[in-house]
């Protein structure tokens, strides 16, 4: 019986910085095992004893970027700074993510190859998008237990302050035909976004 050696959180997050690199030179389709192999520093062996597949690995390079996002968008926000405040600091957060060059990576190679890998596509979805969506549904829902909003359809909800917040940048960024916004953009972009989305929420 072969027994496979436990993969280290190290090792892990070794294999796929690299695969992130080749992706993102290559896209999906042009990456190959061996590339990642070589960039992440293994053995093609070692890479296949802990990932069967180059779609299995992709899978897990996308779930931990989005994992590890999220974690910075949500985990800091103090349900004691008030509602604005707390709507300001996701929507800033959630521009940070658009602007990574890990984030635009990922996009860029799921919208290239959705067509011809959907399970792509869903992958990204589920663990970014959908994910996002459903926390920031979640604080909706306890804002307006506690009076601050209502929001009937809070999903919705989450989706138009995510759009909001993406307004003039996110497109042209995507489409490579202007630079990443200063900070001083990104903090009027925002205040602009709770402004109108309170215009529609606020008791």
């Amino acid at each position: 019986m072969v027994v496979v050696e436990a993969l280290s959180p190290e090792k892990r997050t070794q294999i796929l910085l690299g695969a992130g690199k080749v992706f993102a030179s290559d896209g999906y389709e042009g990456a190959s095992m061996s590339r990642i192999a070589t960039e992440a520093n293994v053995s093609k062996g070692t890479l296949y004893n802990h990932f069967e597949s180059k779609a299995q690995l992709f899978a897990a390079f996308v779930e931990q970027s989005c994992g590890q996002f999220l974690s910075e968008v949500f985990a800091a926000t103090d349900e004691e700074d008030g509602l604005e405040t707390g709507l300001f600091h996701i929507g800033r957060r959630m521009i940070a993510i658009m602007v990574n060059p890990i984030g635009q990576t990922i996009q860029r190679v799921v919208a290239a190859e959705a067509m011809k890998f959907p399970e792509l596509a869903r992958v990204f979805y589920e663990a970014g998008p959908a994910r996002a969506t459903s926390q920031l549904a979640a604080w909706l829902r306890r804002q307006a237990d506690w009076g601050r909003l209502q929001v009937p359809d809070a999903e919705f909800a989450a989706e138009q302050f995510f759009a909001l917040c993406q307004t003039r940048i996110g497109l042209q960024i995507r489409l490579h035909l202007r630079p990443n916004p200063t900070e001083a953009e990104i903090v009027q972009l925002v205040e602009a976004a709770v402004r109108m989305f309170l215009r529609t929420y606020a008791p």
